[in-house]
């Protein structure tokens, strides 16, 4: 079994894959100081409270943070004896071109979804991923990364917002029931989901325009479902569009 890990600045995504099939997937708070015993533990209770046997024989890891990846490969060599894949080294191949200025390092989840969506939606694709940053990225008809766009997540923008304004309070996202609000609460809330609308469809026909051609709008990540009930840009939802491409280059590259 493949035990695929995604690593992102607020939480870490941890998947099994038992060669057909994604049967497990859990997360939790992404924290640097949390040691390789600590993951094994973790994962042994959920594993056993769900029925899951079976060895893992490799491990692919997906990371935006570097301090995390130390502990993990400590995991992998310690506990499931066998050296982790970590996207975005030189020697793990990805399988499609990479078309940045040079000296350009691309996140590797970034580089993980490309793969995964050419895979399963072909080329000429946007994928829009609501994550601590909500990033827009073009991949080309080749299944090439052909560059994108970063903005704030969210959550980091409610944070914002929070801290720099003391009279506000702290909100959940969600859809509002109508866009003018008649409270502090409303108004905050209509901002939020119809601002990251006008975001979203915004950004989606600038890059549409300026390719001149057909694309479709891939929604990832744990708020692309709320969002994709504001706006009919975002086209098709994957929720496993990283996992996915992360199960993806680790049989590209164990072949």
């Amino acid at each position: 079994m493949l035990l695929a890990i995604d690593v992102g600045n607020t939480n870490t995504v941890f998947a099994i894959h038992d060669g057909r099939e994604i049967i497990a997937e859990w997360r939790c708070a992404t924290e640097h100081q949390r040691t390789a015993d600590e993951y094994f533990v973790w994962l042994q209770q959920l594993r056993e409270f769900h029925g899951i046997t079976g060895e893992i024989l490799s491990v692919v890891i997906s990371s935006v943070v570097p301090r995390v990846v130390f502990n993990l490969r400590v995991l992998s060599d310690r506990y499931y004896r066998c050296r982790p894949l970590v996207v975005g080294k030189p020697d793990v191949r990805l399988g499609v071109p990479v078309r940045v200025d040079p000296t350009t390092t691309v996140g590797a989840d970034r580089l993980v979804n490309t793969v995964g969506a050419h895979d399963r939606y072909g080329g000429n694709l946007i994928v829009v991923d609501f994550g601590t940053a909500t990033t827009f990225d073009v991949v080309g008809a080749d299944g090439a990364y052909e560059g994108g766009v970063i903005s704030p997540g969210v959550n980091l923008s409610l944070k914002a917002l929070h801290d720099a304004a003391a009279a506000l309070p702290h909100i959940d996202v969600t859809k509002p029931a109508q866009v003018v609000g008649t409270n502090t609460l409303a108004c905050m809330q209509s901002g939020v989901f119809w601002g990251y609308v006008g975001l979203i469809e915004g950004i989606c026909a600038r890059i549409r325009e300026e390719r001149g051609i057909p694309m479709t709008v891939i929604g990832t990540g744990g708020l692309s479902t709320l969002f994709a009930q504001g706006t009919d840009v975002l086209e098709i939802i994957d929720t496993k569009l990283t996992i996915h491409g992360l199960v993806l280059i680790d049989r590209l590259n164990r072949e």
